[in-house]
């Protein structure tokens, strides 16, 4: 009997495990298959990006030591308490989640601010734009973190593996980043209502040495990713002083994301070695990277479409808008999404069908536009 009931909890365990990491464990599988087609070799060590790798890791870690001492949520709270009315509000809510995506990358940003979203609905009783603003929430974290090069997991490998000049990054990205802020802001005014709220007031205090202390620790990081200064530097100091610091921060990092990384580094090395695919990647991007990126993102999520065909294509500037603005549309596009889903489903049981179908509606509505805008810009200039 205690053989079953423990065996019992490790399944439960097990099946636990797997469906919160569900990519991480696609990845593996998927990883572990091309290995048989591509025996593993001395070209194998080729295949992983050390400074990608470095750098999201230094991010995710300095944003959960933030995270802990509640400075984004401070931070937000006090952008929404400037705003008198639910039209202001969720703009609000909305562009913090857009801004927070630059800066601590769109899960983390929805991690941060859809709790605050619902907060400040519920509390002033507008839970009626509750969905919408969770929806818009999710594509401004997907949209946001396009514009700088640690915004979206994939951005930063894009950036680093094509060693893209900061300025032209910034220009490629800054014509569908742009029309995503106008999109965003008008369906704000549309779909919500000038009406009166008022957010009561909660005293929080920031514990100012720590919170010094991470900034100055977040610094180093995007100096790093900027390539101002060498990685193997971050990932000295950075774990170092959080050791100290704040040691649970180092174990709310998501490592399952990571993993993510090298499994899928070995199986887009693999896929690149073998002709017949090359042949058939290299054919299809030839014809349209924007197009066919955006599609794969749709099935395979933007972060391993970006590692994969990245293998296949020197067209960087379109592969790095496609797999951004392909972020959204499906629920699979971005795992940000996932995120938005499940908060959804904890705040609000038994509505869970009627999100996913305005969720689509908004989400594919965006897609349409950005793609249809990228072309028309393309066939101008």
């Amino acid at each position: 009997m205690e053989k079953k009931r423990t065996g019992n909890a490790v399944f439960r365990w097990l099946r636990g495990f797997v469906k919160k990491n569900a990519v991480m464990v696609i990845a593996l599988i998927a990883a572990v298959v091309t290995m048989f087609f591509v025996p593993p070799d001395e070209a194998y060590l080729g295949y992983f990006d050390l400074k990608t790798l470095t750098c999201l890791f230094c991010v995710l870690a300095v944003v959960c030591a933030l995270k802990d001492i509640r400075f984004f949520f401070v931070l937000a709270r006090k952008v929404v308490q400037l705003f008198k009315n639910a039209r202001m509000s969720v703009l609000g809510l909305v562009y913090i989640t857009f801004i927070g995506s630059m800066l601590i990358a769109n899960d983390m940003a929805l991690l941060t601010f859809l709790p605050l979203g619902f907060l400040v609905l519920s509390t002033t009783h507008k839970e009626k734009y509750m969905s919408f603003t969770f929806i818009m929430q999710n594509i401004a974290a997907n949209l946001g973190g396009m514009l700088t090069p640690f915004g979206n997991p994939q951005n930063l490998y894009l950036y680093t593996k094509f060693e893209i000049p900061n300025l032209e990054f910034m220009r490629i990205m800054a014509p569908p980043f742009l029309f995503s802020v106008a999109l965003i802001t008008l369906c704000c005014i549309i779909f919500v209502k000038p009406e009166p709220l008022k957010l009561d007031d909660e005293k929080i205090h920031l514990p100012e040495g720590k919170t010094i202390l991470y900034l100055c620790l977040f610094a180093l990081a995007i100096a790093i990713v900027f390539r101002g200064i060498p990685y193997w530097i971050g990932l000295i100091v950075i774990p170092a002083v959080l050791l100290f610091a704040d040691r649970k921060a180092l174990s709310e990092v998501d490592y399952p994301l990571l993993l993510t990384f090298v499994f899928f580094f070995v199986f887009a090395g693999n896929m690149g070695r073998i002709e017949a695919v090359r042949s058939f990647f290299s054919g299809l991007l030839e014809k349209n990277t924007l197009l066919f990126s955006v599609v794969s993102c749709q099935f395979i999520s933007n972060v391993p479409s970006a590692v994969l065909l990245s293998q296949f294509t020197t067209n960087y500037p379109d592969l790095l808008v496609g797999v951004n603005i392909g972020g959204v549309g499906s629920l699979i596009a971005s795992l940000a999404s996932l995120i938005t889903l499940r908060e959804h489903i904890k705040n609000n049981p038994g509505k869970t069908m009627a999100y996913i179908g305005k969720f689509s509606l908004f989400n594919f509505s965006f897609l349409i536009l950005l793609v249809g805008f990228m072309l028309l810009l393309k066939w101008i200039f």
